[in-house]
Parts: C-alpha cells; sequence; structure tokens
C-alpha cells in the first residue's frame, strides 16, 4: 500500500527471497503503479486500496504515515480471516494504538518501522537490498498477537535487517531525537540560506550537501512524521535552541576554550554513531 521507495524496495527483497507469490500493489499514480509493474516489482495494481488488498495474506502500509488510518478504514471489510497488517511507518505511539482498533476480527497488526530510505523517492529508486544490514524496529503491544509478531519479525530476517522490540511511545521519543529533528532542522538550515541569500546556496559545497542530504526527502512524507511526533519534536527543539544559546553566548564573549570544549564533545559523540 504505497509503492514508493520502502514499498517498492520492501516487494523486491520479499520477492528475491522467495517470500510472495503474488505481489498487489495500491498507490495514487497509476503512472507509478504502471512503471512499478513494467519493473516486476509488484505483479498488479488497484486504485482502490480495498480492491488491492483483498486475498491477500500480508499488507503492509508503506505511504506517508497520515494515510494509514485512512487506508485502513477503507481496507478493513476486505481483509481475510487470518491476514497480518504491518507498515514501514516512521511514527508509532498512538497510530499503534489506532491502527490496532481498526483491525477487524480475526487479522493481526503488527507496528514496524524499518530504518533504512534515501532522499530519493517513488519505485524507481527501490532496491532489494535496501534493508541488508539495516535495523527494523517492531512496536508489539499488549493487544499483539505473538504468532503474528514473530512471523513479520521472520520477514525481516529474510530480508537481511535486524530485528529490535520496543515500546511505541518509547520508539517516537528516540526517533524523534535521532531523525525527525534531524529531518526539520535540514529543512530549515537550506531555508534560512535562501533567506539571506538565495543566491548563497550557488557557493555551498560538499560541507553543506552533506548536512543538508535529507533535505531532499519527500516534503509529504516529513509534513506526516513531523505532525505526528510534534510533541517530542516541540520538547526536543527546545533542547536544541540551549544548545544554539548556548554556542552563541560563547562566541559573542569569544570564548575559544569553551567553543572548542563544546566541538571536542560533538566530535567524540559523533564516533559512537550507530555502534550497539
Amino acid at each position: 500500500m504505497g509503492v514508493g521507495l520502502i514499498g517498492a524496495s520492501f516487494a523486491l527483497a520479499a520477492r528475491k527471497q522467495g517470500l510472495a507469490g503474488h505481489i498487489a500493489g495500491f498507490g495514487r499514480s497509476e503512472d507509478n503503479l504502471r512503471k512499478a509493474k513494467e519493473r516486476g516489482i509488484i505483479d498488479s495494481y488497484d486504485l482502490d486500496p480495498a480492491a488491492a488488498c483483498r486475498d491477500s495474506d500480508l499488507v503492509m502500509l508503506s505511504t506517508p504515515v497520515g494515510y494509514f488510518t485512512e487506508l485502513a478504514r477503507k481496507c478493513a471489510g476486505s481483509l481475510k480471516d487470518g491476514a497480518i497488517v504491518t507498515d514501514a511507518g516512521s511514527v508509532k505511539g498512538r497510530l499503534v494504538s489506532e491502527l490496532e482498533a481498526l483491525m477487524p476480527a480475526g487479522v493481526r497488526y503488527v507496528g514496524g518501522h524499518p530504518i533504512a530510505g534515501s532522499e530519493r523517492s517513488g519505485s524507481e529508486a527501490a532496491d532489494a537490498e535496501l534493508f541488508r544490514d539495516a535495523k527494523c524496529i517492531l512496536t508489539p503491544t499488549s493487544c499483539s498477537d505473538k504468532r503474528a509478531v514473530e512471523m513479520v519479525a521472520g520477514i525481516w530476517r529474510r530480508l537481511g535487517a535486524q530485528v529490535i522490540t520496543m515500546d511505541p511511545d518509547a520508539h517516537d521519543r528516540i526517533y524523534a531525537a535521532v531523525s525527525h529533528l534531524p529531518h526539520l532542522l535540514a529543512y530549515a538550515m537550506i531555508n534560512a540560506v535562501a533567506d539571506t541569500d538565495p543566491a548563497y546556496l550557488a557557493y555551498g559545497g560538499q560541507g553543506l550537501k552533506d548536512t543538508t542530504r535529507i533535505a531532499a526527502s519527500s516534503p509529504e512524507m516529513w509534513r506526516d512524521i513531523c505532525l505526528l511526533n510534534r510533541d517530542n519534536l516541540l520538547d526536543l527543539m527546545l533542547v536544541f535552541q540551549k544548545q544554539l544559546d548556548s554556542l552563541g553566548r560563547h562566541l559573542r564573549a569569544g570564548d575559544s576554550a569553551s567553543l572548542e570544549r563544546e566541538f571536542e564533545r560533538a566530535r567524540a559523540l559523533r564516533e559512537t554513531l550507530g555502534q550497539g
């Protein structure tokens, strides 16, 4: 449900691992769906979400997260008994509870979030190896069917991912800090340069490109993520503002020792990124 980078990559990876007999796609752009079928990413497609997921054993929600509940409502009547619904959304929290409540009897939901992606979007960017050696967070609750959780975990392991389980709210606090805030800041940084003088962007080197690479990500997708995780993001923006204020005080005072100390602390922490 959503044949963009993540959905299409999931489909390609599942096909490569022999996990799917027939892969049906749903999306808003028939042109994208047609191209995905031509590439062999999906076997069929439908612009009606209920028709697309009818008789499916596994339904993967991979549209922007703002559409998940709407899709779940539209598809509920056509989900077969025993089906598993999962997702690849970057926000969990209350969204998990909402989706659990929308599942008809006999249908199991398991929240998921593969930590993989690119600033590129669309099925043309799909990669069957996108999830290899990546983390995949599953967010089961007390309502989750244990066998369904094990099956979804098994699928992700077959795709090469390292599966980690955690509470949905804990997930949102963590990823607000390590993913959602950085995206917000990348967008803000580009806009700040442009607001100073758009001509300055022509002089940006690799440093600016590296720092703002993720600002090339889908605005629609990140709009939904930020709104659904706004409370955590607003808290973190206050923490970030304190960091800026502290650096500003050091600059105004010409305090080279304090600036270097803060930069060294950040450099050392950066070296640990992704470990563990």
